[in-house]
């Protein structure tokens, strides 16, 4: 019995002891992905796949989550329509190359964590919370690497940080929602 609860104490902490460490966003298999209203009748969605990030452990818990997103990344799928996302009248992108995340705080929460800091969009920062999920399971890659997976979502209004352009369509309403659905998918390297 003795042994038994030795391997079970030692298979606990060096779960815990691994999430006591930094881990980085790994750009090739994360994202982040968005969501808009266009014409109050559909969703159009798209992603940037150019992230970078960090997200710390201490005693088991996320301490700290940090996004960098590469505006000019923008893929929809339409070449027209990232050309006037990134435009000025939406993201502008050669001016304002990055958006970003960095936490100030991170609570436990009913669905996950909640991880409170700053996002910033077209050089505006505001304050935002994202809610992340996911971080329970540590996995090895063939080559050695410890991974760790999970998911950041939040909400804004897209005018709120500059992006506010806009056209009223016929019958009433306007061309795009001013909500915007934000999810970062993402994998973790554990920091060696």
């Amino acid at each position: 019995m003795k042994k038994v609860l030795l391997i079970v104490f030692a298979l606990v902490f060096s779960a815990t002891s691994a999430l006591a460490e930094n881990w980085k966003i790994d750009p090739d298999h994360s994202a982040a992905n968005f969501a808009i209203q266009h014409m109050m009748i559909a969703k159009v969605r798209g992603a940037f796949p150019d992230i970078k990030g960090t997200l710390e452990f201490s005693d088991g818990k996320p301490t700290t989550f940090n996004v960098i997103i590469a505006v000019d990344s923008l893929d929809t799928g339409v070449d027209k329509r990232d050309t006037h996302l990134k435009s000025g009248d939406f993201l502008e992108a050669a001016k304002y190359p990055n958006m970003t995340f960095v936490s100030s705080r991170i609570t436990q929460t009913s669905k996950g964590f909640g991880a409170m800091g700053k996002l910033t969009v077209k050089g505006i920062s505001r304050d935002a919370t994202f809610i992340v999920t996911g971080l329970n399971d540590l996995r090895k890659d063939p080559w050695g690497h410890t991974r760790l997976g999970g998911k950041a979502e939040i909400t804004i209004d897209r005018r709120n940080f500059g992006v506010g352009w806009n056209q009223p369509i016929d019958g009433g309403g306007i061309l795009i929602g001013n909500e915007v659905e934000i999810i970062v998918d993402f994998e973790l390297l554990q920091d060696k």
